[in-house]
């Protein structure tokens, strides 16, 4: 009985969640630790969003189920945030994701643009909550941030 409704919670964990898929061309992971490093033309879908980068590095807890991901190197991506209608995609040199809170933070020259809008952040430090919608941008020492929009002025 205890085995059918393990199989059973697992079948409907897997119907309500989407299907993460990761190509690397190297593979390390360590079950005890809960760290899988991922090396080499990294590529990650799940829905509409994906992200590549040179390497990354997901934690997951006692229960395997990821936590963090911290891809670096050459990092794009493209996401879709369903729960406030926008949807993004940029560069940077590293992001880190907490898919528990749905937060996105985003190092080392950041370009991260708001498609369907002319909306655009550049700086070297990036946070976007999800959830709520709230962003936070640093920029360099010698270098500020800059955000670019429209204004449409009423007549």
């Amino acid at each position: 009985m205890k085995k059918i409704l393990t199989i059973l919670s697992v079948c409907t964990v897997m119907l309500i969640g989407e299907q993460v898929k990761i190509i690397a061309d190297k593979f390390d992971g360590n079950e005890k630790k809960g760290i899988t490093v991922f090396q080499g033309h990294v590529k990650i879908t799940k829905g509409n969003d994906e992200l590549n980068a040179s390497k990354v590095t997901v934690f997951t807890d006692k229960n395997r189920s990821p936590y963090r991901y911290e891809a670096e190197g050459e990092v794009s991506f493209y996401i879709d945030l369903k729960e406030n209608n926008a949807t993004y995609k940029g560069d940077a040199g590293k992001v880190i994701y907490f898919p528990n809170k749905k937060k996105y933070q985003f190092y080392k020259n950041v370009h991260l643009y708001q498609l369907g809008t002319d909306r655009k952040i550049f700086g070297e430090e990036v946070k976007l909550d999800a959830l709520d919608g709230n962003a936070q941008a640093i920029g360099k020492e010698k270098a500020p941030v800059i955000i670019i929009f429209n204004v449409e002025e009423k007549k």
